[in-house]
Formats: C-alpha cells, structure tokens, sequence
C-alpha cells in the first residue's frame, strides 16, 4: 500500500503533467489573443432609453483581429482572384506619361471604391470600363475588387467571360448551376472582358447571350453592383444583346468611361510607337 509521501507525489506527477499538456496546446494555438475562438464576450454598460443613463450591463460578443483575417482569406480564397491579380492596387497603377484619357478612366475608377458604401443599394451601382486591350481596364478593377475585400470585407465574385463560360460549358453543363448561383447572389460581380472579340469582330452564342441577361438581370432587379470591362464600344455590346447590354448601362450610368481605340494606348504596344518616332 502506497504511502501518502508516495501519493502526494504521484498526484504532484500528474498536475505537472496536465499543465504541461496544457502548455503545448496552448502553443498551438493560432491567435493566442482569443485561442481561436474569434474573440470572447465582454460586461459592458448599456443605454436602453438612449438617453445617457446606465440602466444595466449585459455581455456582448468582441471579435478578435484574428477572426476578421480569416474573413478576408475566405472572400479572397472563394472570390477567383489569382495570386497575381491580388497584387493589383490603385497605388500602383503607374500613371506617369499615360495619356488623360485613361488617366480620367482611372480616377473614374478610385471616385467609385470611395463612393461604394454609399451607392451600392441604388439602381446606379455598378462601373463599366470600355475599350481595347492594354488600358489598365482590368488592373483597375482589379484594384476596386481587392480594396472591397480587404478593407471593408465585402464579398466579390471575378467572372472572366471567356473562362467562365467555358467551365460552365465543360462536362455537360456540370457547373453551370453552381456558378450561375455564385453569381447572382455574390455582393458584387467582376465581369471582365465581356464577349470578348475572336478575330477583331464581336461574337456571343445564343447561350451567352441567355446566360448573361439571366445574371445581369438578377442583379439588376435585385440592386447587385457589377464592375464591367469590355473591349466593345456601348453601341457594339447593345447590337449584341439589347436588354442586357441596356441594363448594364443604366446600372454604370454615372461611373461609365468608354475609351476610343488607339494603339498607342496599349502599354504592351507603346513602345513600339515611340522607338518608330
């Protein structure tokens, strides 16, 4: 039979034991802040009549920094945004010796991030950037999608016509529910390169043309904003497909900058045109 030296330290054993357990899960921990719980609750004061006096206190949910993080690596994992595109940025699009025609696409593009907040439930809520390849169209809003996610975590959904439509069209139709859903119902939607041209003339199948009024016309009747780029001139894309094309414009009426075609505003070309001087 043990003796009680010998169970006292047996017990003394076990409590070390325990905390050392405790010690490496604690270090394994993600955000020691919050243990990755997301944050914790908090006593705090509460005004009920809104008139300055402390009637009781009451817990409230504090999230952690960690948590909003996450939040941020989420939208961007589920937004298909490359790696690449996610480095683009207002700050740097370099701006020195463009001519003021993208230069005013550009401001365009930085005045509708900062108004966001304030017109995204309004019919006139989305941005079209139009013109030829080499504008600074996409990287532009590129910059609106990554300022949307990583400051103010709203969620974006980048829709590149030519791929999306194609994974939509592989294997039967497989996905096309799946991304359809996605969106319609994502807060903003990134639509690039809008029936794009195939050999300098402006193409939509019968099935585009359907697929995107279904989704531009979800989001127009339900005031879901689209940033829009697209190589076709307003009066090509409403040859196109009237109704969707119409709907898109009323929606970027105020944020609309339309660029005429001019190869020596192609920055993979410029150089071409001032070593030819």
């Amino acid at each position: 039979m043990p003796t009680i030296a010998e169970v006292l330290k047996k017990m003394e054993e076990q409590a070390t034991l325990m905390m050392s357990q405790e010690d490496i899960a604690q270090n394994n921990y993600t955000c020691d802040i919050c243990k990755d719980e997301g944050g914790w609750t908090e006593w705090r004061e509460a005004d009920v009549f809104g008139d300055g006096r402390v009637v009781r206190k009451e817990q409230v949910w504090v999230d952690c920094s960690c948590a909003k993080q996450r939040k941020i690596e989420r939208l961007i994992n589920g937004s298909h945004i490359t790696s690449e595109f996610q480095k683009m940025r207002f700050e740097n699009f370099v701006g020195d010796g463009l001519d003021t025609k993208i230069l005013n696409m550009a401001k365009k593009a930085k005045q509708y991030y900062d108004e966001f907040a304030e017109i995204k439930g309004t019919p006139k809520n989305g941005i079209a950037l139009l013109g030829q390849p080499g504008i600074g169209k996409t990287h532009l809003l590129m910059a609106i999608s990554n300022n949307l996610m990583l400051k103010q975590q709203v969620p974006v959904m980048y829709f590149p016509f030519v791929t999306m439509t194609s994974e939509m069209r592989a294997n039967q139709f497989e996905k096309e529910e799946t991304i359809t859903h996605q969106a319609k119902e994502i807060d903003v939607l990134f639509i690039d390169d809008l029936y794009k041209p195939a050999a300098g003339k402006p193409k939509a199948s019968e099935w585009e043309q359907l697929k995107m009024y279904d989704i531009v016309n979800y989001r127009y009747l339900n005031r879901k904003p689209i940033l829009l780029s697209c190589e076709l001139d307003p009066a090509q894309l409403l040859a196109i497909d009237e109704a969707t094309g119409s709907r898109l414009f009323e929606m970027t009426e105020e944020f609309t900058v339309s660029v005429p075609k001019d190869f020596r505003l192609n920055y993979r070309t410029r150089k071409l045109f001032k070593e030819a001087k």
